[in-house]
């Protein structure tokens, strides 16, 4: 476990601006036109329409997706009754987890109020903001009745997440641990200890999944719940038992088969763990240090099933695996409670989440290869992906289905598409992108196979419907990677180009390429041995046609991809250079960039070509091209070279293609920022428009910019680099790329060959 210290801690919450949350505009605010439409006079009209309709108030403001965190810091952490303030910090990170795993927005709001009647009272008047409460760190027993009586008063969601959410979470867990090791909920013998919030909910979601009452043995700081203790609250006295054989943590759990603690640390021993059934299942789940260390327990019991609120072991049980989750789905239906089914609709999505493949972000983030169900995974990691959309989705289905929400929703999949973009797990275009390339799915060629990223990449890209993947390297080292990663690689083939049944496709292929070449001095005996290394055979079996598409580049330079891509496939003829964008996805809008890879320095001519194919490949992806031809000098502010040679492009630019929006040299600024450049530059061809297309000066200006991007935003997505220009579909990808970024390309690939296939087709039939 990595060690926070205390000045560590205070340091992160000090640095730059104080806290870890803010609160943004969502519309335009810089002209007068945009303050009167946020403010007075227009404003006025939303208010009306929310008089006339409450309901409105989900259309015309944000409350459908504004949760509010209340605490009044009663049971911090675990650091008590440390007062409303002081649990601030608490209540900001929460609102953080809404945020970044639910997209969903959050006040926090500390109440400086012990008596639950009071307390109520002050939620009651301000929950007219919120389209859901999350009640945090207040006490037992009062939060018992806080939560009953808001359920009751509001017509928003209310849950008191250190209740339901620690059951949630643990209840799919105990699902499925136990379903590994074959044993029947409605059979097995519970020790729970402690009895706080989180025990009495936790124990009585156990129950409704089958678990029996009379098999469940609760203890408090004074020992086991009996009946005949007369110290009992109403929730206590509910789990009491009417056993007289056990009165300590000893005697309950000797025999038992399962053990939830949300107690303290450190309190169940080795030799406890010894006495208790066969594949015992143990939730130690006090925080920082559990009832048990895991350690410990393996050590008394190797066929222990383990669970702690860590995150440095397996099957670690975080509330952050639910609540983002259930209050998205609660909040998209604008629900008025989140209910019972609702909850289970929660744990069984959980639950189920847990025995399909694991996405590769997932391993690449624990770095490991294979996760799979079983006793080391039995429940999803807070960083996978498809929570929000499987977790989300049920807890809506179940909200509609029970009669709590006020808001239909019918088409599932598009729902569960847009969680997908809210996230920035995929944006629009990617899901475009993956479902042209899977209506016409293409052979594709990846050239390095024998690299962890691109063999999942290609595994993936299959799965996904996008291409039909031909695998090159030596078969034997791939099926062997294959295995390690828990790949299958059923119907993929598999070419070892320098395997002896090779020769004859080797040769073949050589004798093409010495024709093409021979006039630049190639013998056959050099393309033949040319044609032992992947990037020459793949791209000679895109230009047989015996492929569509080829991927390349996570081992190979550049330079060197470059040299064979204009030896084997060539320059359309309509261009004398090519090059490649990067597209950037942010959240301002899309933005194509070239080139961003191929043109180290260009003069004139290669900037016109450069900015002929930014414009294709802008329609490529169905954008209307508005490309500023970028420059560090604007409209002859400088007379340098570099500035010069921009100015020339535009000219031949604007000259050939009248009807084009492109105009320059200018700055980035300038580009960007449309009511600055239409006042200062009122004659740009510009006018009026966003741009959407960058063409820089050199390829260090153009990678430099997509690169920063990239390292200071989190929230902006970068596809490419996407070839322009080539006779074929050749793409290469930027070293250290992941497995989302080589699948981005293997779509552009994809389509990239279709809609060449369909340009040769028209271009073939007779008029």
């Amino acid at each position: 476990m990595v060690k926070i210290s205390k000045e560590a801690a205070l340091e992160y919450h000090e640095c730059g601006r104080p806290g870890k949350i803010e609160v943004k505009p969502t519309k335009a605010y810089r002209t007068q036109t945009d303050l009167s439409l946020a403010y007075s006079p227009g404003v006025a009209y939303p208010c009306l329409e929310i008089q006339n309709d409450p309901n409105n108030a989900y259309k015309y403001t944000d409350k459908g997706n504004l949760v509010a965190v209340i605490s009044n810091g009663t049971a911090v952490l675990g650091l008590g009754d440390i007062g409303a303030m002081s649990g601030k910090p608490v209540m900001e990170g929460k609102g953080l987890l809404f945020k970044i795993y639910g997209g969903i927005d959050v006040f926090d709001i500390e109440v400086n109020e012990k008596d639950p009647e009071k307390f109520c009272e002050a939620v009651e008047r301000i929950a007219p903001t919120f389209g859901g409460i999350n009640l945090e760190d207040i006490k037992a027993p009062e939060c018992f009745y806080i939560e009953e009586r808001l359920k009751r008063t509001l017509d928003i969601p209310v849950m008191h997440d250190d209740q339901h959410g620690t059951a949630i979470i643990s209840a799919a867990g105990l699902k499925n641990a136990l379903e590994v090791i074959g044993k029947d909920i409605d059979k097995v013998k519970i020790v729970v200890n402690g009895a706080g919030a989180a025990a009495i909910s936790c124990t009585k979601l156990y129950m409704a999944l089958g678990a029996r009452k009379e098999n469940i043995v609760m203890l408090d700081s004074k020992g086991v719940i009996s009946s005949d203790r007369e110290d009992l609250n109403e929730q206590k006295r509910f789990f009491a038992t009417d056993r007289r054989d056990v009165h300590t943590l000893a005697e309950a759990v000797n025999g038992a088969d399962v053990f939830v603690g949300l107690s303290k640390g450190n309190v169940l021993s080795k030799d406890m763990v010894k006495t208790m059934a066969k594949d015992p299942v143990i939730f130690a789940l006090a925080n920082p240090v559990p009832e048990i260390s895991y350690e410990d327990a393996m050590e008394a019991r190797p066929d222990v099933l383990m669970s702690t609120g860590r995150t440095d072991y397996p099957n670690q049980i975080n509330n952050v695996i639910g609540f983002p989750y259930i209050f998205r789905g609660a909040l998209d239906v604008h629900a008025t409670a989140i209910n019972e089914e609702m909850k289970m609709a929660a744990v069984l999505a959980i639950a189920e989440l847990a025995k399909q493949p694991v996405p590769d972000v997932v391993n690449d983030v624990y770095k490991v290869n294979n996760l799979t169900f079983g006793r080391q995974y039995f429940i999803p990691k807070p960083v996978d992906p498809r929570l929000i959309t499987e977790v989300s989705a049920a807890v809506a289905q179940a909200a509609i289905k029970s009669g709590v929400a006020r808001k239909n929703i019918e088409d599932w999949d598009n729902y569960k598409n847009s969680l997908t973009v809210l996230l920035g797990q995929e944006t629009k275009l990617t899901q475009k992108l993956y479902a042209t390339a899977a209506a016409h799915p293409q052979r594709v060629v990846f050239a390095e196979a024998i690299h962890p990223t691109m063999l999942k990449a290609a595994v993936q890209a299959k799965n996904e419907g996008i291409c039909q993947p031909i695998l090159l390297g030596n078969d034997e080292v791939i099926e062997k990677l294959a295995k390690s990663l828990d790949l299958s690689l059923e119907g993929i083939e598999i070419i070892n180009l320098r395997h002896p049944s090779e020769q004859e496709r080797r040769e073949r292929y050589a004798h093409i390429l010495t024709e093409k070449r021979q006039r630049d001095g190639y013998t056959f005996q050099e393309a033949n041995d040319k044609m032992f290394e992947r990037n020459y055979f793949g791209m000679m079996m895109v230009e047989t046609g015996e492929a569509d598409a080829f991927i390349t580049g996570l081992y190979t330079k550049y330079s060197n991809t470059i040299k064979v891509v204009n030896e084997v496939i060539g320059i359309r003829p309509e261009y004398k250079h090519f090059g490649t964008m990067h597209i950037i996805n942010s959240p301002r809008g899309t933005l194509y960039v070239g080139d961003t890879l191929v043109n180290e320095n260009p003069d004139t001519d290669t900037l016109v070509d450069i900015a002929k194919l930014s414009a294709n490949c802008a329609r490529f992806f169905n954008e209307k091209p508005v490309i500023s031809m970028i420059s560090h000098s604007n409209f002859g502010s400088s007379q340098s070279d570099g500035a010069l040679k921009v100015r020339k492009a535009v000219e031949k630019m604007q000259e050939l293609y009248p009807d084009l929006a492109i105009d320059g040299e200018m700055q980035i600024g300038f580009a960007l920022n449309r009511e600055l450049r239409d006042e200062q530059y009122p004659f740009t061809r510009l006018k009026g428009q966003e741009v959407n297309t960058l063409v820089f000066p050199n390829l260090t200006s153009a990678r430099s910019s997509y690169k920063m991007l990239q390292m200071l935003d989190s929230n902006v997505e970068i596809i490419g680099p996407i070839q322009m220009g080539l006779n074929k579909a050749i793409h290469f990808i930027d070293f250290g790329a992941s497995v989302r970024d080589v699948v981005n390309i293997v779509a552009v690939a994809a389509i990239d060959a279709y809609v060449d296939k369909i340009k040769k087709q028209i271009n073939n039939t007779p008029a």
